[in-house]
């Protein structure tokens, strides 16, 4: 019986897919890569006086009630539209620099009451609004 002798050459490992894939890999890396540039800026902070008592800021209150009727101030109007809340704006807005609308709705009212609302005082050129709700303890916030 005759065996086959096997062949005698060395293994050679071929590096060049392995330098492909790492190719690849470095160029994904580098494309996905952000490079964020950090810059000092100058700042000077604003500083607080305790002792000083805070300014009443300009504030026009509008209510607006869970059947869709809206208040401004203390006084029910009789407007339910856009245009003729936008009207009262105005003059409630008339003698304020820059007044904030304080909108208090009551939590069963529509949201298209209180978009509404939001509506007339765009058109009445009132651009600071905030809404008024209440803590879970009762007490009413801003």
């Amino acid at each position: 019986m005759r065996f086959r002798r096997g062949y005698t050459e060395e293994p050679e490992v071929n590096l060049i897919p392995l330098i492909d894939v790492l190719l690849v890999v470095l160029v994904f890396l580098a494309v996905s890569t952000t490079y964020s540039r950090f810059s000092q800026l100058q700042i000077e902070l604003p500083k607080a006086d305790p002792d000083q008592a805070a300014a009443k800021l300009a504030e026009i209150q509008v209510g607006v009630t869970a059947d869709g009727r809206f208040a401004i101030g203390h006084d029910i109007v009789p407007v339910t539209d856009a245009a003729g809340l936008a009207d009262l704006l105005r003059a409630a807005a008339a003698g304020m620099h820059d007044p904030i609308l304080v909108i208090n709705a009551d939590a069963q009212s529509t949201h298209q009451s209180v978009i509404t609302v939001m509506e007339a005082a765009r058109n009445a050129g009132l651009t600071r609004l905030s809404f008024a709700t209440r803590n879970r303890s009762g007490g009413a916030r801003r």
